[in-house]
């Protein structure tokens, strides 16, 4: 069969598609940060963004015949010239393409090949919203349209309905449990081909799955755990704690809020975890990931404040005397937390009595005697 081959020109162009796809991916802002989609633009919200769409095949005199129009308008005549459209992948004669295009772009750019029997399904995502602008009754109508499509046998059609799901919010997800697949999710998450999504079938598990799934997802946790390895670690933490409910959360306490040999690396993936949950306040009570975040200011204070964040958004002021006796300490600070430490503080109901000369980016850097802060409401 005929190959088409690379059109590699015009990289111009290239540059300016792919910087508006990353102007795109502020849509996503919403999104479970657990997933590794939720920090990029999907396929699905360019076909949202974009104006227009078409399902085109390539022609005889090496343009593009539009069969199907997706959104907006197709060109004029039906028919895409060769030196109008940007393909950075090689399709064979019979390939019907997706193709998109910005009013204020000259040329279409080719997303990849897909069936034509899916024009419809293509014109329900493209008739969508933004992520950041869907409430709840529109995320799971979203998630009904594309959790069938998981793991496609089209590529395609496979990374629209992944990059759906990776948009999602951690409680859209939740609220689609009686949708999900359990031994399809399990098959997926032992798949080595599928190793870029596993962050979000990990997730899924910790939805979908049960008793004997959390006991795998533990012994993969230990194994990290011993390795000093953070891969995956936060949606086999999250996942692990969904299926377990509060009691595993002794485990997390003592492997790393209380663990001071952890790296940075491992302990985001923790908090990450814990800040996903708490949240979603649901399996795990936001109270017990207070109780852990209080755990873990007491034994990182170098990297306290990477809880400030979520506590200020919970409206919970006990760490204030944590906080300040940081402050006024000498105990060397990461910069990201002395910064988010002064934004919780002067959030805070004491903010506005606080010296307007004491600054945590001025903060001493060197340590001087040990501090030990409380937190309050945390046994000691």
């Amino acid at each position: 069969m005929r190959e088409l081959p690379q059109r590699r020109g015009k990289r111009a162009m290239t540059w300016w598609f792919f910087a508006a796809l990353f102007l795109c991916a502020t849509s996503v802002a919403t999104a479970c940060p657990l997933c590794l989609g939720a920090f990029r633009s999907s396929v699905a919200q360019q076909l949202v963004d974009l104006p227009n769409a078409v399902l085109a095949q390539p022609s005889a005199d090496g343009g593009y015949q539009v069969v199907a129009v997706i959104k907006g308008e197709g060109p004029a005549g039906g028919i895409i010239p060769p030196e109008e459209v940007e393909l950075d992948f090689v399709v064979d004669s019979s390939a019907t393409l997706l193709i998109v295009r910005d009013e204020a772009w000259s040329m279409w750019v080719g997303l990849g090949a897909v069936g034509i029997e899916h024009a419809s399904w293509l014109r329900q995502i493209a008739a969508g919203k933004r992520p950041v602008d869907m409430n709840t009754d529109e995320w799971q109508a979203q998630l009904a349209l594309t959790l069938p499509y998981l793991e496609h046998r089209e590529p395609l059609v496979a990374e629209i309905a992944y990059g759906e799901l990776a948009a999602a919010p951690y409680a859209a997800l939740l609220a689609a449990k009686p949708r999900l697949d359990a031994p399809a999710i399990r098959r997926w998450v032992a798949d080595p081909q599928l190793t870029a999504r596993q962050p979000l079938y990990l997730l899924l598990l910790g939805i979908a799955g049960d008793a004997s799934d959390a006991a795998a997802l533990e012994l993969r946790l230990e194994a990290l755990w011993m390795a000093r390895d953070a891969t995956n670690l936060a949606s086999m933490i999250a996942a692990d704690l969904q299926l377990r409910g509060p009691s595993h959360m002794a485990w997390v306490d003592a492997k790393y809020m209380g663990d001071r040999l952890r790296s940075t690396r491992e302990l985001e993936a923790a908090l990450l975890a814990l800040s996903v949950l708490g949240n979603a306040n649901g399996a795990i009570p936001r109270e017990r990931v207070i109780r852990s975040y209080g755990l873990f200011i007491q034994e990182h204070r170098e990297l306290a404040g990477f809880v400030a964040e979520d506590l200020a958004a919970w409206q919970y002021w006990g760490a204030v005397p944590s906080y300040l006796a940081l402050i006024k300490s000498n105990i060397r600070q990461d910069f990201k937390s002395r910064v988010a430490i002064s934004a919780y503080l002067h959030q805070s109901p004491v903010g506005s009595l606080i010296d307007s000369g004491i600054s945590v980016i001025d903060a001493p850097d060197q340590p001087t005697s040990p501090v030990r802060p409380t937190i309050s409401g945390v046994p000691q």
